[in-house]
């Protein structure tokens, strides 16, 4: 049975739940372990459409266990601690980040560290006016883990990334904003039904079209300009099999709302 990250589906919206409060949802190897199967169960359950990932207590994720690592006997064990640490975490954000569904981030309180990292993965990252982001990392004399490194740049800019990476300034809700680090802000009592209504409404939609817009987002670094539209060509040639495009189109047609059933 978990201890420290909740896993359930509802209605084809699979919800992440951080649920060690006590510890502001730090991440040890157990929670990273527990995280990574969390999103392995939903991302090959069928019916999950949508994935919500959310926080009990008063912050998202403080980042990586200080007291955890402070625990270990030398620098040899600390090491394979933050090596299996990162594995599991990692691999979590993999799952997420591949799969067709939708990712919907909650933030409430700080996201510091591997939280901060961890909420900037999401397809859509909605925070409570009151939330921080920090990424403090330097701070503690340790470099960037999460996919950071990979994200940040692409979200808001090498100069900026830089800068929040070197400096560890801390953003409120609305500079993360301004910055494009994340995709909206509400009023803190509106957060949890704000970030469901947007994760249910992604598990009504066409679930293999949000797939492939992902994954040609995740790739069109790499690509030149005439490789990524010989993959939009692909992604829509694919999509022409779908249910869900024939659907749209001939809902389309009749000036009706689709009913997409993510095949």
């Amino acid at each position: 049975m978990a201890e420290f990250i909740q896993c359930a589906a509802d209605n084809g919206v699979g919800i992440i739940t951080l649920d060690r409060p006590e510890a502001n949802n730090a991440l040890n190897a157990d929670a990273a372990k527990e995280l990574w199967d969390a999103t392995t169960e939903l991302t090959e359950d069928p019916s999950v459409r949508a994935v919500l990932v959310r926080a009990n207590g008063r912050m998202f994720c403080s980042g990586g266990d200080l007291k955890y690592m402070l625990a270990m006997e030398d620098e040899a064990a600390l090491a394979k601690a933050l090596k299996v640490t990162t594995t599991y975490f990692h691999a979590a954000v993999s799952r997420l980040m591949r799969g067709n569904a939708p990712v919907v981030m909650a933030i409430q309180g700080a996201a510091a560290g591997g939280g901060f990292s961890f909420a900037i993965t999401g397809d859509i990252v909605i925070a409570a006016e009151s939330a921080k982001f920090k990424m403090a990392y330097t701070a503690s004399g340790i470099s960037p883990d999460g996919g950071s490194t990979w994200f940040l740049p692409r979200l808001v800019g090498l100069r900026v990334a830089q800068r929040l990476a070197l400096e560890n300034p801390t953003l409120t809700a609305q500079e993360a904003l301004d910055i494009n680090l994340i995709t909206r802000v509400v009023p803190d009592g509106e957060l949890a039904e704000t970030a469901m209504e947007t994760a249910r409404r992604f598990a009504e939609g066409p679930t293999l079209a949000y797939g492939r817009v992902k994954q040609l987002f995740a790739e069109t670094w790499a690509n030149g300009a005439e490789h990524q539209m010989e993959l939009e060509t692909l992604a829509m040639a694919a999509s022409a099999r779908t249910r869900d495009m024939n659907e749209g189109l001939a809902a389309f047609s009749a000036k009706q709302a689709p009913e997409f059933k993510g095949a």
